[in-house]
């Protein structure tokens, strides 16, 4: 008689096996990117849901458990990206030393305006559209007529030459009065 080979679990099994056995996990994962229970927990959420949808496309020895938490990381980026969660250079000046604040903000934004000055024009122009304008990097391809790698290059050159400009300003003012949280701008 011939040996029966069981046959594997069928795709509502092993989600809800994943579900049962990761949600938590996940969630917390995302809960510590957004701070935000009920936005965390929507993405999760979310994640499982895309997942079922592309679950049959996906290579039979995909590691589930691997996707689905590169996949909650990078939804949350995206969360945080999308409704703008980082602390604002302004509000973080603020609670961090309220009576300098205004005078540091000021003096900062001096400071990033002479340095966005001095970018060559090129490079000004895409950093311009990107950070002041908000514009994705397709768009200000399309814009300015180049292709996406060039705004790439023209975004790295422009933020190094930023970060070598501003150095001194950036160790001196932000670091000690906890205004940090404007690094992720530059």
């Amino acid at each position: 008689m011939a040996k029966q080979i069981p046959l594997p679990p069928d795709k509502e099994q092993i989600i809800a096996r994943l579900f049962r056995d990761h949600f938590e996990t996940l969630y917390l994962l995302s809960l510590k990117f957004v701070h935000d229970s009920a936005a965390a927990k929507d993405l999760v959420h979310d994640v499982f849901e895309t997942f079922w949808q592309k679950f049959d496309l996906l290579p039979l020895d995909t590691n589930y458990k691997s996707y689905l938490f590169t996949a909650v990381r990078n939804k949350s980026f995206n969360y945080l990206r999308d409704h703008k969660k980082f602390t604002s250079l302004e509000a973080s000046a603020h609670t961090a030393a309220p009576e300098r604040a205004d005078n540091n903000v000021r003096e900062l934004t001096v400071a990033i305006n002479k340095a966005v000055a001095t970018l060559p024009e090129r490079c000004r122009e895409v950093f311009l559209l990107s950070r002041y304008e908000e514009k994705k990097y397709n768009e200000i391809a399309e814009q300015m007529g180049i292709s996406v790698k060039t705004v790439e290059n023209q975004m790295s050159k422009a933020l190094r030459l930023l970060r070598d400009h501003l150095k001194d300003f950036l160790l001196w003012w932000l670091i000690p009065i906890g205004v940090w949280a404007c690094l992720c701008v530059l």
